[in-house]
């Protein structure tokens, strides 16, 4: 499957909701893919993309930005405190905000430089201990400490357990986001996206659909 498809599957699960079309984002996920496969996805016009560490992009999207206008570029995997500068540098948007400590760094580094990534608050729908992520009792009083540093809380990220049914961890994040006013839901993969869009995802992270299975090196 190729970009084309993945993006007329999107706008035909748009419409089937009854959904603008345009109004999910697609988060082209492109971590351990060859520069060649993304530079192909780059020439097809497609600006958004996905990583899952601050060092790979870093090695990655400077160059292609010399190369491509409007790339949008959003870290989808676990941050580090103190990669927290550099993904500021580097990111238009960060889908893994967890836990007080980085709140906190991405609320002096916001202060300091005078601007900050769209942020997404992570969300463990599967309370799973070995995976990262607030726990769905705690986003309450999590949202209201990243509110009072002032950070642009965008949205909720969720990654749900493989074994179990994806819609029910999302109609939760969807009704854990309304309860706190956030409107973005990043949520949905390849397996899955068609069914997060039904559940009210503005960004789905697609991957393998894309580009092909990963090639690590």
């Amino acid at each position: 499957m190729a970009l084309q498809d993945i993006s007329e599957q999107i706008a035909k699960a748009e419409a089937a909701a009854g959904r603008p079309v345009g109004s999910v984002t697609l988060i082209a996920v492109s971590k351990v893919q060859p520069n060649a496969r993304v530079e192909a996805v780059l020439k097809e016009g497609h600006r958004c993309f996905g990583e899952n560490r601050v060092q790979e992009a870093a090695g990655k999207w400077p160059e292609f930005r010399a190369d491509f206008d409007g790339i949008d570029l959003h870290l989808i995997g676990p941050l580090q405190t103190n990669k927290a500068r550099q993904a500021f540098e580097l990111f238009q948007a960060i889908h893994s905000l967890d836990r007080p400590k980085l709140a906190k760094s991405f609320a002096r580094l916001a202060q300091e430089t005078g601007g900050c990534p769209a942020l997404f608050v992570q969300i463990n729908t599967g309370e799973e201990p070995q995976k990262a992520g607030v726990l769905p009792a705690e986003v309450d009083a999590f949202v209201a400490e990243c509110r009072a540093l002032d950070l642009p809380i965008k949205g909720l990220m969720c990654i749900p357990p493989i074994e179990e049914e994806a819609s029910l961890h999302f109609a939760l994040l969807a009704k854990i986001a309304e309860r706190n006013g956030l409107n973005g839901l990043s949520m949905g993969m390849s397996a899955d996206f068609e069914r997060a869009i039904a559940l009210g995802a503005t960004h789905v992270r697609v991957g393998s659909a894309i580009f092909g299975a990963r090639t690590p090196g």
